[in-house]
């Protein structure tokens, strides 16, 4: 992974937006057929699914573990319309995104917010909070009760963090517009108009599919995408040499730039994952729609590099869950108690 203090052909973040925004425009015929490629085999996996169940629920719910990556493609759309990136028409792009966060779980209006906030102060140790991955610093560690440590050490578990927790993130933490509850009736019509959708939608599928629809079906296409799904945001930016700083020395296009990861998957991933691992480019340049991700890439090889990871080398950020600000390292525990001792 290179460094991140290397700037790529001398430039500074800043310098890269203005070239970066000639990638911005999205096409309307490129963007409605990357939805039906992904909607439609959603749907018809869906049904196979119900129907095969009849016959093998292992076979059922193969065919929805499977599905699961086309829900994640679903997630990543949605996504991009929520950066107003998806269609040049940005109602178009709001009520695409209103209609996906149904089948994803996810209020849109909220999401759209928490995400927004995220975008606008990744890396800033003194914005934290909204729309992250909860990280403490070496000191903050520290200072905290034995209790304190030992609930953050759990909220850092991978267990945790990939398995309970996109749990608790889609069937929970989403049926509220935590973070934005006193911010106006916007949001809360937003959860709560997704909430009445998804109720409506379940209660079809158990009076068309009985129980077994939603235990066979349901339950595994949407666990298995909430997963890979918060793992893929994890490694983003939860990596060695991730950058975060004290807000007096945080800036937006190096932390953009320098905070997030070129996660480089193989190209079958890259299509469910909708480019979602150019993840260095699509924070310095956020409306740039995600099919025209790998043509930056292409123009500017000089950016391939930057924070790239492997598969195999995104293992490690697992076990990383400490920011030390001496080293500008994001640290394990084990190295964390070295440090102290």
């Amino acid at each position: 992974m290179q460094d991140k203090n290397q700037t790529p052909a001398n430039m500074t973040p800043r310098d890269w937006v203005q070239i970066l925004a000639k990638y911005r425009e999205p096409s309307s015929i490129r963007s409605s057929f990357e939805l039906a490629v992904s909607l439609i085999p959603f749907v018809v996996l869906w049904v196979l699914a119900c129907w095969v169940a009849q016959y093998s629920y292992l076979a059922a719910f193969l065919i929805s573990a499977a599905n699961g990556l086309f829900l994640l493609r679903l997630f990543c759309i949605q996504h991009d319309c929520g950066h107003g990136s998806f269609y040049g028409n940005r109602d178009v792009s709001d009520w695409v995104g209103r209609a996906l966060g149904v089948v994803t779980l996810t209020p849109y209006d909220v999401w759209r917010r928490t995400h927004s906030i995220h975008h606008s102060h990744a890396g800033d140790l003194d914005q934290r909070g909204i729309g992250d991955v909860m990280t403490l610093t070496v000191e903050e560690y520290h200072q905290r009760t034995k209790f304190g440590r030992f609930l953050y050490r759990a909220y850092r578990h991978p267990f945790v963090m990939f398995g309970l927790g996109p749990t608790y993130l889609f069937f929970l933490q989403n049926r509220l517009p935590l973070g934005l509850m006193k911010q106006g009736r916007k949001y809360w019509i937003s959860a709560m108009g997704t909430n009445a959708a998804i109720l409506t939608i379940l209660g079809t599928i158990v009076y068309f599919g009985g129980f077994q629809a939603l235990f066979l079906v349901f339950l595994p296409t949407t666990l298995i995408a909430a997963s890979i799904g918060v793992w893929l945001f994890y490694v983003q930016h939860q990596f060695e040499t991730t950058h975060w700083e004290q807000n007096e020395d945080w800036q937006l296009h190096e932390a953009a730039l320098h905070g997030s990861s070129h996660y480089d998957l193989p190209p079958i991933l890259r299509w469910f994952t909708a480019n979602i691992g150019i993840h260095h480019i699509h924070h310095l340049y956020s409306r740039i729609p995600f099919y025209r991700l790998t043509e930056v890439l292409r123009d500017h090889n000089e950016l391939v590099e930057v924070s790239r990871m492997t598969i195999a080398q995104s293992i490690k950020c697992a076990s990383l869950d400490l920011w030390d600000e001496k080293s500008k390292r994001l640290i394990s525990f084990a190295a964390a108690r070295k440090l102290a001792a």
